[in-house]
């Protein structure tokens, strides 16, 4: 029989010291290279002077609001033609409306505004990024540029301050544009579609906790691509400037507190009551909003028009602006009431 010599025994207890080391240092370094992983990923703001350089260049215009607003807008096309003013969606910029300015620019005048918590305007004073504080920014840039009333329109989330505008300020309401607009309840029987990768992040608090310190560009990217169906516009420059813009300071703070706020839902049986003749535009491919929206909004405001584009997802008018244009010209051509025009007190008519 072989015996243990009792020197050559190491009872348990002794391994105990190297056991808690091992508890200690083995979390310890998984936390560790967390944090390393995390600096390597985080993205900082972008500085706002060399974005407003970029981005708004020699001329850029803003507008400073009584809540301390300091909007950034643009103020284009025909200075004595019917103006029309155009909000972008979640995210997004005034940039998205270029192509429409440049195809109605020479009869229209196109007024567009970076929104709070997007853009040059990045984050307001009072963090109001409801949507009336998105209404309070187009009240702010009319006041600026002097329009009582003019033709309102919007994309996505931009499309559901459009609407909400009309709604609010009728009297300032000459037409609505509602390109892909958000805010309609799902129809019976209907899912809602499946969300890009970045809002999905967001439903979440350690996403959204992310999401100001992780911005990386192929998620911005691949976001684009899954809004659109017409793949050919999502090119380097495109990718560059919702990244850019989206690190803004103040941008992604703001885009948080969004996927936080109450969009009022209810707001939506409100929209029949809308009296301004209403264009309403979707793309057929739309995986952000269901396209079956538009039928619903038509339902809901008496008179409107709707016009599918097949082959075209969330941003008509920048994955087919030629169509976009001539839709919206052709609907203001026939449907745009001339307001009168009230004499001022040096017009020598009146004295």
């Amino acid at each position: 029989m072989q015996t243990i010599d009792e020197d050559d025994f190491e009872p348990p207890v002794a391994r105990r010291p190297l056991f808690r080391r091992k508890r200690v240092l083995v979390p310890l370094g998984f936390l560790l290279a967390i944090l390393a992983a995390f600096l390597m990923l985080r993205t900082a703001d972008t500085d706002p002077d060399a974005m407003i350089a970029k981005y708004g260049g020699p001329n850029a215009a803003f507008a400073a609001g009584p809540a301390g607003q300091r909007i950034h807008y643009r103020d284009e096309g025909k200075r004595d033609g019917t103006p029309i003013v155009l909000i972008h969606g979640a995210n997004s910029s005034l940039q998205t409306w270029e192509p429409l300015v440049q195809r109605l620019g020479a009869d229209y005048r196109i007024v567009t505004l970076d929104l709070p918590g997007h853009g040059l305007t990045g984050a307001t004073p009072d963090t109001d990024y409801s949507a009336d504080g998105m209404m309070a920014a187009v009240d702010v840039v009319a006041a600026k540029l002097g329009l009582d009333h003019f033709v309102i329109g919007g994309n996505s989330m931009g499309g559901w301050v459009a609407w909400r505008y009309a709604l609010e300020r009728p009297d300032h309401v000459d037409a609505l544009l509602l390109i892909d607009a958000a805010g309609m309840p799902l129809r019976k029987g209907e899912k809602a579609p499946q969300s890009n990768v970045g809002f999905r992040v967001l439903q979440y608090p350690l996403g959204r906790w992310l999401a100001t310190q992780i911005t990386p560009r192929m998620l911005v990217e691949e976001s684009l691509r899954g809004s659109v169906e017409n793949q050919a516009i999502v090119n380097d420059a495109m990718i560059d400037r919702y990244w850019e813009l989206l690190r803004f300071p103040g941008n992604r703070e703001a885009t948080v507190m969004r996927a936080r706020m109450d969009r009022e839902p209810a707001m939506a049986a409100r929209v029949g009551e809308i009296q301004a003749p209403t264009l309403i535009l979707f793309g057929k491919q739309d995986r952000l909003i269901n396209a079956s929206a538009a039928q619903t909004f038509h339902e809901r405001i008496a008179g409107s028009e709707v016009v599918l584009f097949d082959g075209v997802g969330h941003l008509p008018m920048e994955e087919s602006p030629d169509r976009t244009a001539a839709v919206i010209a052709d609907f203001l051509k026939r449907r745009l009431v001339p307001r009168p025009t009230v004499p001022s007190a040096s017009d020598p008519e009146t004295r």
